[in-house]
């Protein structure tokens, strides 16, 4: 499923030879499962999406005037308000900045089954102001190693299948997956354009709500929250992250052909 909050879940045909899709759930709104409340202003990056007033889906200022968050968060984006610098959602915080979505750019080659390439570009209509809340993140300068600790964030449900949004942005430290044991994990699903990431015993996940999030990994961004299983955290089933090196070039070559921005 993927994993944003107002998405229903997508039910996949049941595997056989031919699998059409699982019960797989893209993660737009719920926390961060097992993790614990962030470090006020630890996550300068951090972006939230808001719709009606709740947590649509995550992402990570790249660039003072681009976010970068998931293919799959595109339905509602026209309509959601993009709130930086914030860290308590039913809060009026002083390091809060607001803006709106300008334009948006889906990766060319996203495609829904099974959520290959979920990336997407957001044009802000005013640049952030850059501050000690609000920061970017560095684009990766290779691909994550296996074995490297990591840390999600977000305001995905910390209660899984039940559904419990936290106020406060929550953070948790999860491990790359072996790409094989990735694969391994999720009958053949995983493409060279995802990544997992997760613990052996389970019990820490990110989960809906927490779709579009970042995954960082050495200061740099090296995974976009998009999908996993339905019930999150479980035992050898990692989370799925969309692999930010694969498309850095991509990201880059976007923000340069909008004329007054570089």
């Amino acid at each position: 499923l993927v994993r944003s909050a107002l998405l229903p879940p997508i039910i996949l045909g049941h595997f056989s030879d031919q699998i059409e899709f699982l019960f797989l759930e893209h993660k737009e709104e719920q926390r961060i499962i097992g993790g614990e409340s962030c470090r006020v202003g630890s996550r300068p990056y951090q972006v939230a999406l808001l719709w009606n007033g709740h947590i649509y889906c995550g992402g990570s200022l790249i660039h003072p005037k681009w976010v970068l968050t998931a293919g799959h968060c595109h339905k509602r984006i026209r309509q959601v308000q993009v709130h930086l610098g914030d860290y308590n959602l039913r809060a009026n915080e002083p390091t809060e900045q607001r803006r709106r979505v300008l334009n948006f750019y889906v990766h060319p080659d996203y495609n829904v089954k099974p959520h290959d390439n979920d990336f997407m570009l957001l044009e802000l209509n005013e640049p952030a102001q850059l501050n000690s809340y609000v920061k970017t993140i560095s684009l990766p300068t290779s691909c994550p190693v296996p074995g490297s600790q990591c840390t999600v964030s977000g305001w995905g449900t910390i209660r899984s299948p039940q559904k419990l949004f936290p106020e406060e942005m929550q953070c948790a430290k999860v491990y790359i997956v072996n790409q094989q044991r990735c694969w391994a994990n999720y009958w053949g699903l995983i493409t060279e354009n995802m990544v997992c990431a997760g613990v052996p015993k389970g019990g820490i996940d990110s989960c809906q709500g927490d779709s579009g999030g970042p995954l960082v990994c050495n200061e740099q961004l090296q995974g976009v929250v998009s999908w996993g299983m339905s019930v999150c955290a479980q035992k050898g089933r990692p989370g799925v992250y969309s692999r930010v090196c694969r498309v850095t070039q991509w990201v880059k070559n976007t923000i340069k052909k909008c004329p007054g921005l570089n």
